[in-house]
């Protein structure tokens, strides 16, 4: 495995869904729905015929073939029609009500070639979206060819397919599981090849700060310090500082603060973890620290988020509600 699918994997790993809304379509004649922008990520997956996507102000559709995977990484508001089309219904006229865990099945036209499709809402918790997810763009495609290339992805993708036609017990949890699987495994696809090519990416790809994203992501509790960052990562404190705020956006310190505060927050809602204990887990020797930390991220002290957490079944709905910053 190369660094950079480590560091990939490393950074992705926190990512995991709470809810998906998924339907199945399928459309018949001319057709054209117009989604906005949603709260969450969005998956069209192409199982027969062809369709194209396009961007509010953009004339450049994005044409998706039989066997193609389009992931919206920021649920961007988007038409998706049988070709390009100026004006097209709003999504809310045909599922008006689409409740996180619920299916449907959406039927257009009833004359012409068929063209079918799965659709996923992928709500995930805030709180776990990795740091490069916001270098991401509005969708990535992966065509066929590049599916092929990607076995367990080909292997999950097959099995969602089977399972969201299915209504036995338990079958709500393993589409979420799945759906969760084709993202992250897609994101991962999808990175490996932006690194390449995107500048918000080039961290991933320099061997020195690869090197300390790999140690706060998988090290976050040690007693990590500028100097001891930089050393991992082979360089001086100066370039180390200057090149991590560069590729990354932000500083060392404060990019570690966020991983440490990502784990706390998970620690609070998931689990029964004692409050008292989770300081020196996460890093942190003094618990003053730690709270002062956690309430200016989350404008909410610890005991309290994880009291909101657990009422409503998860760091994401509480962090709707809170001043994240």
């Amino acid at each position: 495995m190369s660094r950079v699918d480590d560091t990939l994997s490393d950074l992705l790993m926190p990512l995991r869904l709470h809810s998906v809304f998924h339907s199945r379509w399928l459309a018949r004649g001319p057709w054209a729905i117009q989604g906005e922008d949603e709260s969450c990520a969005i998956i069209h997956y192409i199982l027969r015929n062809d369709c194209c996507v396009n961007f509010p102000g953009d004339s450049s559709p994005v044409t998706l073939r039989e066997g193609d995977l389009a992931v919206f990484p920021h649920g961007t508001g988007h038409t998706i029609a049988d070709r390009a089309v100026p004006l097209a219904p709003s999504l809310d006229t045909v599922l008006p009500e689409r409740r996180p865990g619920a299916s449907g099945i959406v039927e257009i036209g009833t004359s012409g070639p068929e063209t079918e499709l799965i659709c996923g809402s992928l709500h995930y918790d805030a709180v776990s979206k990795p740091p490069v997810y916001a270098a991401l763009p509005d969708v990535i495609v992966l065509e066929r060819d590049t599916l092929a290339k990607e076995p367990l992805l080909t292997r999950t993708l097959e099995s969602l397919t089977a399972e969201t036609a299915r209504q036995d017990p338990g079958s709500q949890l393993i589409v979420t599981r799945a759906f969760e699987m084709v993202f992250v495994l897609s994101l991962r696809v999808a990175l490996e090849q932006l690194a390449e090519s995107s500048p918000d990416l080039h961290a991933l790809r320099h061997p020195g700060i690869s090197k300390a994203l790999l140690a706060i992501y998988r090290e976050y509790a040690e007693p990590w310090t500028i100097d001891s960052l930089s050393r991992q990562a082979g360089m001086s404190r100066s370039a180390f500082t200057k090149t991590f705020r560069e590729l990354v956006g932000e500083g060392p310190g404060q990019h570690l603060t966020k991983r440490r505060m990502q784990k706390a927050a998970t620690l609070l809602a998931e689990t029964t973890v004692p409050l008292t204990t989770i300081p020196e887990l996460v890093g942190y020797q003094s618990s003053v620290g730690f709270h002062l930390a956690f309430r200016k991220m989350f404008d909410l002290p610890p005991g309290e988020f994880r009291r909101q957490a657990q009422d409503s079944e998860g760091p994401g709905r509480v962090l709707a509600g809170a001043g994240r910053r």
